[in-house]
């Protein structure tokens, strides 16, 4: 007799519950966020949003006698459903008097891989590619210096974005690995940023104590001068949910919106963390290309005497593609490479995957203590061996977007 637990999977492929069996004399402690229920907003919700927006005039007002638009919006390895809101962001464009032929699309992607039409079809939906252009932002051309930020960096951003006359953002709040929550001025640095810019704002000094606060961590500081410099009109940013469908809705200034949107969100995203576990599995979904992302909070959960991590990260896309940070090669090192570093009390740290990537493992730091395994019931298998038939076992659902707060 197994006991069945159910977690989301394939957020940009058909998204869908799977179902994972575990046996029945295990104690399984599931641990969603607080919000992971809320329903998506509606209709209604969005419109109010948009003609009420937070320290800021209506669309329609603000983009009156603009003659060129850019839409930014995250990429794919972001779980922002952006052709939820789009119908209406183009209502209120054309109540403005901007005709379609002005208005152009890039995908905020930093130092990601660039998008294709699949890609772009997913996250702004199926007609908007034949309509209106939609670009890639590249970081290493045809970038324009805007200014330099109090912490010396040097800021250039894309030169169609920064030759447009009106500007307007469109992304998500979800706690974030180093810049504490996404959303606010990410969309600008790294987002439509040069990889020089990225790469100085990225390796900012940081006090360990102020890692976690997003008052104090220069990085996401620097990112907020980076887009005042931007001038950047409108915001549109939300939080998730467990399928990540957006539940709340901020839209205006950048600051002010964010600063509301970011004040929910330590409440939305709060997770009572478990403790003293023999397993956890920390399964990824919102940013299942980033996996490693939800290794921060599975390891505090663990036992201190030792304990076995299972994440689980379904992406058939594989790994994201980062130019500044991922693994290019056996040997070599890209500029900065980012390499999640195993705790001592990680007996084992077990990577199930259904599509197979192993240069996807580059995220995190080489041991062989890493296993990845392709069936369900090897895991399975293996946990029994080590456990057997009495196991303390925490689940995280959500696991890459469930960092808040620290402890």
């Amino acid at each position: 007799m197994a006991k069945v637990i159910k977690v989301p999977q394939l957020s940009w492929y058909g998204p869908r519950e799977l179902e994972l069996p575990l046996p029945d004399s295990w104690n399984v402690d599931v641990r969603n966020f607080a919000g992971y229920n809320r329903p998506a907003v509606t209709d209604a919700q969005i419109r109010e949003a948009l003609e009420h927006p937070i320290g800021s005039r209506p669309i329609r007002e603000l983009a009156k006698g603009k003659k060129e638009v850019a839409i930014i919006f995250d990429d794919i390895h972001r779980p922002t459903r952006v052709s939820r809101v789009l119908p209406f962001v183009l209502e209120e464009l054309a109540k403005a008097g901007i005709p379609d032929d002005n208005i152009r699309f890039i995908a905020a992607g930093g130092t990601h891989a660039a998008m294709d039409l699949e890609d772009f079809t997913k996250k702004l939906g199926k007609s908007i590619p034949g309509k209106y252009r939609c670009y890639n932002h590249n970081p290493f051309y045809n970038c324009t210096y805007i200014g330099t930020t109090s912490r010396g960096t040097k800021v250039s951003v894309n030169s169609e974005f920064a030759e447009c006359d009106f500007r307007i953002g469109i992304g998500s709040i979800t706690p974030h690995l180093f810049a504490v929550f996404s959303g606010g001025g990410k969309i600008i640095l790294p987002g439509i940023s040069s990889i020089d810019t990225i790469f100085y704002n990225h390796g900012l000094p940081c006090d360990p104590a102020d890692k976690f606060n997003y008052d104090k961590n220069p990085v996401p500081l620097d990112m907020f001068e980076a887009a005042d410099l931007a001038h950047l009109d409108v915001n549109i940013e939300g939080l998730i949910n467990l399928w990540g469908d957006t539940t709340n809705l901020y839209v205006g200034e950048l600051r002010q919106s964010h600063e509301v949107g970011v004040q929910a969100a330590k409440e939305h995203y709060f997770t009572q963390k478990a403790k003293n576990k023999d397993i956890v599995i920390a399964n990824a979904y919102a940013k299942v290309t980033e996996s490693a992302a939800g290794l921060g909070t599975a390891f505090p959960s663990l036992k201190k005497e030792g304990g076995d991590i299972v994440v689980i990260c379904n992406a058939p896309s594989g790994q994201c593609v980062h130019y500044l940070a991922g693994p290019w090669g056996k040997i070599i090192s890209p500029k900065a490479r980012i390499q999640i570093p195993i705790p001592p009390h990680v007996n084992r740290l077990i990577v199930f995957t259904e599509y197979p990537d192993l240069s996807g493992l580059g995220y995190i730091q080489p041991s062989p203590k890493v296993i990845m395994v392709h069936k369900w019931d090897d895991v399975v298998s293996l946990l029994q061996e080590t456990h057997g038939d009495n196991a303390d076992v925490a689940v995280y659902p959500n696991a890459d977007i469930q960092q808040w707060p620290r402890e």
